[in-house]
């Protein structure tokens, strides 16, 4: 805690779990966050080795923060936090949350007893930003990239909206009025939405 224990130190680890961003691309992704606290919070977790600058090669010649190895080895910390919290009466998954939050969250709430004979590929794409996520052998992994070879494809113009079809059990028409769409075999995306559930409530 000594480490990581400055506000919003652990959501700019979480955001960068999946890739590189840009400075500006973890502003958008942390609501509220000034550009003097971020630039703060990433020279901090760049101080400690938890992170480093790269520049993206031509033609996008731009600066990126990236999680070193010890920076990523962070994830399982995280997701045991997101667990804890889920616990909680007061835990409400329809809260605002970034797409790389969702992911983690799909990662941190999988349940592996519920995914036997399940092998897929879901592509994700939440505004701008695409992800995949791959089932096979009773594991999960999602990674960022373009949704090719997906079975089916789930698109939203807000994160919230497959968090609510995953764990709030929001139906699906209200969903889609919303701006769910689902591309390609539905019936599998469906099937992909049941390997997931919140943990049981403690407090």
């Amino acid at each position: 805690m000594e480490l990581i224990g400055e506000r919003w130190s652990l959501m700019v680890l979480r955001e960068l779990m999946l890739g590189p961003r840009r400075f500006s691309d973890l502003r958008s992704s942390l609501p509220g966050i000034s550009a003097k606290v971020l630039t703060e919070r990433l020279a901090g977790l760049e101080a400690i080795g938890a992170l480093r600058r790269e520049r993206l090669p031509p033609p996008a010649a731009v600066q990126v923060y990236a999680l070193t190895r010890w920076g990523l080895a962070a994830e399982p910390a995280l997701q045991e936090l997101g667990r804890w919290a889920a616990m909680h009466s007061g835990h409400d998954p329809l809260l605002p949350l970034s797409p790389v939050s969702f992911m983690l969250s799909m990662r941190t709430m999988f349940r592996a007893d519920r995914s036997e004979g399940v092998a897929t590929r879901i592509g994700f794409v939440v505004r701008e930003e695409a992800f995949i996520a791959e089932v096979a052998d009773r594991k999960l992994a999602v990674v960022r990239g373009a949704a090719e070879n997906a079975e089916a494809v789930l698109r939203a113009p807000d994160a919230t909206l497959l968090a609510a079809l995953l764990y709030a059990d929001v139906p699906l028409p209200e969903l889609e009025a919303a701006g769910l769409t689902i591309e390609g075999d539905r019936a599998l995306a469906l099937r992909y939405a049941t390997l997931f559930s919140l943990p049981e409530k403690l407090a």
